[in-house]
């Protein structure tokens, strides 16, 4: 008895020392990120929101940081993102001790010097920007090295020199963006090695043989290797030669969206607002304001103006232009221009004359009918299957509700507001990070854990596919203790569903009444797959949007072989 002892004793000591052994690591590592930030703090000569020396402060966690997303697993810093923060200074050699990074981005900012060669050691890193600043000296060769790189802005700087042959050897890179620059010399023909190129921008330099008009081209090329060299020659014909041609395969033009769009000035904003009178305005929030306006070429748009004395406002249209970028699809609201200064910021959207969702569901002057809905909610989850599976990085909406899906003239839905979204590295990826999102809709694991992945989005989508067959908002009085909207409907399946769903719907006795009824039914159980507590038993957007298709060319039948 005493060696079982004795052996069971040993066991529990390498317990007790491996254990603390694996907490000093996890906060040694979670500490050289926090030193590489605040390194990078330091070479900041100027931040004129005072947002970073408000807010980036050893007292408070790294991952609660503006502009700083850390992954839920390992509890490191994944994305650093300044963009359009006004910010002047030079990058520290430290960030490259940022080991988890798969996104970085100083966009629209003043940085200036070169770009340090400890960047090299990022090998993570999917999406890089370091577009419209004062960036200058060679573009560094290790570029090429970065093996999971897939996006890499560098326009609208000073570098010079050639573009890297190195370059060459990324396979997984989609977007080359360097316009605006003073490169020179000629063209790599190793560019024609990068197999998976959809987007590449190079006009604006001082290449050999460049046309003088700027050229844009929109290739994907899907060929073997071998012939790699011979559509390296094919590559730099096109770029030479070519008018902004693009060419597009079936379904790709909603993938790709232009990485810049027109900025606009603040008195041109004026004069489209009238001096963004009361009149014009449409919405307000704590975050900002939104005003109907009409530029001076007519087109009328909504402007939306963040307020900058909160520091979530100034975080929300960060946000939301990092995010805005790099999204364009037939059911997410249109962004057309910016506005951005020290103490203005404001977005250009397509303007939405049907207003929203939520005016339609509970403004006694509206009515949707149930195939109007149903077309709703099918436009709604064929942006969010965009957001979560079509995108280089998915997207994760976060606040996902009535009064954010806005209706054009045709009555085709538009998922909008991207002010507290989520970039994500990978698909199944989980990031941990604080969340303004509304309550009733959010999904559990956001309030317990901060955990934000697309299964969150999918939690809110099968209550707003709850709210929008049931007309009642989640918060509703009727709520009270442990009832909530879930839990209600959920009671009534299979057989009570006609008891919550919208009267003005379903009707005993009226034409169509059991096609109707089959409907919701389905419709209810697919809102119930949508939001089970965990998070992994959700189904996915891919599977929504076929079942809900189904679901309507079920019902369609239906009612005509009635």
């Amino acid at each position: 008895m005493e060696i079982p002892a004795f052996f069971l004793l040993l066991v529990l000591l390498l317990l007790h020392y491996f254990t603390a052994g694996l907490a000093v690591t996890v906060k040694t590592n979670i500490t050289t990120d926090q030193s590489a930030i605040l390194a990078l703090k330091a070479h900041i000569t100027d931040d004129p929101y005072k947002i970073l020396a408000s807010n980036w402060s050893s007292s408070t966690s790294v991952c609660n940081w503006i502009g700083i997303t850390c992954g839920a697993k390992h509890l490191r810093v994944t994305s650093l993102n300044l963009s359009h923060m006004g910010l002047t200074g030079t990058i520290a050699p430290q960030v490259g001790n940022l080991s988890f990074l798969s996104h970085l981005s100083f966009r629209n900012n003043n940085f200036h010097g070169s770009l340090p060669n400890e960047l090299a050691y990022l090998a993570h890193l999917e999406v890089v920007s370091f577009g419209l600043n004062n960036f200058s000296g060679m573009l560094p060769s290790w570029l090429g090295f970065l093996p999971k790189l897939q996006v890499l802005y560098a326009y609208t700087n000073s570098f010079e020199g050639s573009i890297p042959e190195s370059l060459g050897n990324i396979s997984s890179l989609k977007v080359l963006h360097l316009s605006e620059n003073n490169l020179s010399g000629r063209i790599p023909r190793s560019l024609g090695n990068c197999t998976s190129l959809e987007i590449i921008h190079l006009d604006d330099n001082n290449f050999s043989g460049q046309s003088k008009t700027a050229n844009i081209v929109v290739v994907r090329y899907v060929l073997p290797a071998m012939i790699a060299t011979i559509l390296g020659s094919i590559l730099i014909f096109f770029l030479m030669r070519s008018q902004k041609k693009q060419v597009k395969q079936k379904g790709e033009e909603d993938l790709l969206p232009p990485p810049t769009w027109r900025r606009i000035t603040h008195l041109e904003l004026e004069q489209a607002t009238d001096g963004f009178s009361e009149s014009n305005l449409v919405g307000k929030g704590n975050l900002g304001s939104v005003y109907k306006g009409t530029l001076s070429d007519d087109t009328c748009v909504a402007i939306k103006v963040f307020n900058l004395k909160k520091e979530e406002g100034f975080k929300s249209f960060e946000i939301e232009c990092d995010v805005l970028c790099r999204i364009q699809h037939q059911n997410l609201v249109k962004i057309i221009g910016s506005c951005s200064s020290t103490n203005f910021k404001a977005l250009v959207l397509e303007y939405m004359p049907k207003g929203s969702l939520k005016k339609w569901l509970y403004s006694p002057n509206h009515f949707l009918d149930m195939l109007e809905r149903l077309n709703m909610m099918i436009n709604v989850a064929s942006s969010l299957e965009y957001l979560h599976h079509g995108c280089p990085l998915p997207v994760v909406h976060c606040d996902l509700k009535p009064s954010n899906i806005l209706l054009n003239k045709d009555m085709v839905a538009h998922v909008s507001d991207f002010g507290i979204s989520k970039l994500l590295g990978d698909e199944d990826s989980m990031t941990q990070t604080m969340t303004l999102a509304t309550i009733g809709y959010m999904a559990p694991e956001y309030g317990s854990q901060g955990a934000i992945s697309t299964r969150g989005d999918v939690y809110s989508y099968g209550i707003l596919l709850m709210e929008t067959f049931t007309r009642k908002n989640p918060t509703d009085e009727m709520f009270v203790g442990e009832m909530n909207l879930k839990r209600w409907v959920k009671q009534s399946l299979p057989h009570l569903v006609i008891t919550v769903i919208d009267a003005n719907l379903l009707k005993r006795g009226e034409e169509h009444f059991n096609a109707k009824l089959d409907c919701m039914l389905s419709i209810m159980q697919l809102a119930m797959d949508c939001s089970t507590e965990a998070p992994e038993e959700r189904i996915n957007m891919r599977d929504v949007i076929t079942t809900l298709k189904n679901i309507k060319s079920k019902f369609l039948k239906d009612v005509e072989e009635d």
